[in-house]
């Protein structure tokens, strides 16, 4: 698929602010990117993670000043994350605090850029930017359903959905564009960097054409030769087909034969930017 005009995905955000002179360097120990090597205006992905490396929440790092930082994250976990930063906080100075901004992501270009704060944005395996506080274009908005499908096709991981407390991020594909091995430390640095240098994850996030006309449920079994090999996590039903994101063994080979219930199913490559 191609966006030959400007169109909008609707993104429900919550928005933390971080602020003070101990910003960066608090916030540069709590997260697992490099945020300390950003300039103004630029951003990146980061975790905020468990001392045992699960994921609490997933974020986008802006730096709007030397000492101010805006961190984006999903809607219901903006107090999760505020909450999270001012237990570690102690005698940092920094000011925590849930903002109010309003965001959307805007996929292909326009004549003029976009006003306001503009972020990278590949979560739909389109070029796209992440407008915050921006006027919404003249063009409508992508449905939640046609959003949801260029997702998955994009096999981009969501909160709630491919993260939870039950996956690490080498599983869900994320640690290349979320974590930095080369700043300090940070909670859940060091079984991060012991799966990446002396292990390998059991499974990976793999997306699926199933030949069906209904999408299964979350977490409905994933079947190889009689086994359960994995488990699916988002399905969105196209014209012919449904297309869904699943937990899949490793061991399982790209061209294997598998099933969901009675749907025929195969592993496909995703759409990237």
């Amino acid at each position: 698929m191609t966006i030959d005009t400007p169109a909008v995905v609707n993104r429900a955000r919550s928005f933390v602010g971080l602020s003070g002179p101990d910003a960066l360097a608090f916030l540069d120990r709590m997260v697992s990117n490099d945020v300390a090597a950003l300039s103004t205006g630029e951003s990146c992905q980061a975790l905020l993670l468990t001392p045992k490396g699960r994921v609490i929440a997933p974020l986008v790092v802006v730096r709007r000043a030397g000492d101010d930082f805006l961190l984006l994250t999903e809607r219901e976990l903006g107090s999760v994350v505020r909450d999270a930063l001012r237990r570690s906080r102690l005698a940092a100075q920094v000011e925590i605090t849930l903002e109010e901004h309003r965001s959307y992501v805007l996929l292909g270009r326009g004549p003029d850029p976009p006003v306001g704060l503009a972020v990278p944005n590949a979560e739909f395996g389109l070029p796209g930017l992440e407008v915050i506080d921006g006027d919404l274009p003249d063009q409508g908005s992508l449905s939640d359903a046609e959003a949801k499908r260029l997702r998955i096709e994009a096999a981009t991981p969501w909160f709630g959905h491919e993260i939870d407390e039950r996956v690490l991020p080498a599983e869900a594909g994320i640690v290349e564009q979320f974590v930095s091995f080369t700043k300090g430390c940070y909670p859940g640095q060091e079984p991060i960097a012991r799966l990446h240098y002396r292990g390998h994850a059991n499974r990976g996030l793999r997306l699926l054409r199933i030949e069906a006309d209904a999408p299964p449920e979350a977490d409905a079994e994933l079947m190889c030769d009689g086994k359960v090999v994995g488990r699916i996590t988002s399905a969105v039903a196209r014209e012919d087909d449904v297309v869904a994101l699943a937990y899949v063994r490793v061991e399982v080979p790209d061209g294997a034969p598998l099933r969901v219930g009675d749907a025929h199913a195969s592993m496909i490559s995703p759409r990237r930017p």
